[in-house]
């Protein structure tokens, strides 16, 4: 008999340049330890895409890592210092009140990427808070958010879930997790809010290194690198934003302190995908005047990068007045980009190879006749290159007036029909995390039944494939089943 190979033990790769800036930037402290920890959820894929062996994570020493209870070997936890304007109201020190950053690796493909504990315990940001993160959130986050990659989005990781086997009192007692969270980094619009709240010029200028190095390199090239840095988060923001819109997906709390220098969606609370179109659907719950609908979603992003270019004046130039004009024709410049980079989405999507005049209002056309019909915004965006659009419509008469126009300007271009579809498949997914299916998982997590979980993970794993018996997947809620809110993990 063959005894069983041993399981190597945890090595992370750590190499921790944002915990070699000054101590202000953060507050140093380990996590605090969960009571029983056992895991959940482990992402392979992404595990060997960090250099890290799944087996180890998987493993007592692994649990114990990715719960909290061990700090691993060239580790350096530290909590993030931010700040933030939520809903609108500046928060002058926010921070990672239930985070905390392990270190960073460079990845396989020379990326710097961070690992970070969130739901782990206490820190000085926490703000009377507990520190923790109940089940649902942290099984929604790792949903989405892994939906999000398989997508194209650029989006934070989830690398792994753990539950503490301890409760979190929220309006009831709930099971306690960990998400173990990847990103490009935790550098928000609201870390450069903090420094410069605080008139600190000299940490701004560490930070706007610090982010240069890691995010826009070829900017330190440039005559005003600063300037081309600002240039560089607009750009990733527009796309970002594009995207979204492309995929009929609601942020739902898009504060300064959840928009990320590297252009990644990251902090998924109270997000969610439409079924039926409507441009000022809101789900958050907290979202009470709808703040940060679907179709304001643009307009935000560009409010919240104007406070990112505000903090940026001390390092644009020394003159005030002439650093104010550098950073407005930056920003200004923000509604033209998004508008490109929204147009070049939605040719993708409708199978427009060529840029002509009047694509613009044949795209928006299209959404006004779904908003009008009813129409689920995933299936009809799917079923425009296989001919069954019409039927997602409660009312098609929008639709059926616009198909002739489509159609003729198709026929402009003559494209291959049979290239023309997989070009449109690859641009609109067949499956994305439906509410009510992440709802469904998250409830049969909590009865501690995960299988509805992986099976969820594993037909999002493919969204832009017809995946045959999972069609219940791309299905649109019953009515009983329709989510009308989501709420913060907080």
């Amino acid at each position: 008999m063959t005894a069983p190979a041993p399981v190597a033990s945890l090595s992370i790769p750590f190499d921790n340049s944002y915990a070699r800036l000054p101590q202000h930037f953060y507050a140093r402290l380990d996590p605090e330890p969960a009571k029983a920890p056992r895991p959940i959820k482990v992402n392979h894929a992404l595990a060997r895409d960090l250099g890290i062996d799944p087996a180890a994570l998987e493993s007592a020493e692994g649990v114990e890592t990715l719960a909290g209870n061990r700090v691993p070997d060239g580790a350096e936890p530290i909590a993030q210092a931010y700040a933030g304007h939520q809903f609108g109201g500046w928060s002058p020190q926010l921070g990672d009140g239930r985070a905390i950053l392990l270190g960073e690796v460079v990845d396989r493909h020379g990326q710097r990427r961070d690992i970070q504990l969130k739901g782990s315990g206490r820190t000085p940001f926490s703000r009377m808070g507990d520190g923790r993160a109940p089940l649902g959130p942290v099984l929604r986050e790792y949903i989405v958010s892994e939906a999000m990659a398989a997508l194209g989005v650029p989006t934070t990781r989830s690398l792994a879930a753990m539950a503490t086997g301890q409760p979190v009192f929220r309006e009831a007692a709930l099971p306690g997790a960990v998400l173990t969270r990847v990103a490009a980094s935790h550098l928000r619009v609201g870390t450069f809010q903090y420094f410069a709240a605080r008139q600190d010029t000299e940490a701004l200028r560490l930070l706007a290194d610090h982010a240069v190095a890691r995010h826009d390199p070829q900017a330190a090239e440039e005559a005003e690198p600063y300037r081309a840095f600002l240039d560089g988060v607009i750009q990733r923001q527009a796309r970002l934003i594009a995207t979204w819109m492309g995929l009929g997906f609601i942020h739902g709390v898009m504060n300064t302190d959840n928009i990320t220098i590297s252009g990644e969606t990251i902090d998924y609370g109270p997000c969610a995908f439409m079924d039926a179109y409507h441009p000022e659907t809101v789900f958050s719950s907290i979202d009470q005047f709808g703040r940060y609908a679907y179709a304001n979603q643009p307009r935000i992003a560009h409010w919240n990068l104007a406070n990112l270019a505000q903090c940026l004046l001390p390092l644009l130039a020394e003159e005030q007045e002439q650093a104010v004009r550098i950073a407005q024709a930056s920003v200004d410049r923000f509604p033209e980009i998004f508008q490109a980079e929204w147009l070049r989405v939605m040719r993708r999507k409708l199978g427009l190879r060529e840029a002509r005049e009047g694509d613009e209002a044949l795209a928006q056309d299209l959404l006004d006749a779904m908003a009008a019909g009813r129409a689920d915004f995933t299936l009809t965006l799917r079923g425009l290159g296989n001919g069954t659009a019409h039927q997602n419509f409660a009312d098609p008469a929008g639709f059926d007036a616009w198909l002739p126009r489509w159609q003729a300007r198709l026929a402009e271009e003559g494209a291959d029909e049979t290239m023309r579809k997989s070009d449109m498949d690859a641009a609109n997914p067949a499956f994305i995390p439906r509410n009510h299916l992440v709802e469904a998982a998250i409830a049969s997590g909590y009865r501690g039944d995960f299988a509805p979980f992986e099976t969820l993970l594993a037909v999002l794993a493919r969204p832009y494939e017809d995946q045959p018996g999972r069609e219940r997947f791309a299905t649109p809620p019953q009515p009983e089943e329709v989510v009308h809110q989501t709420f913060c993990g907080t």
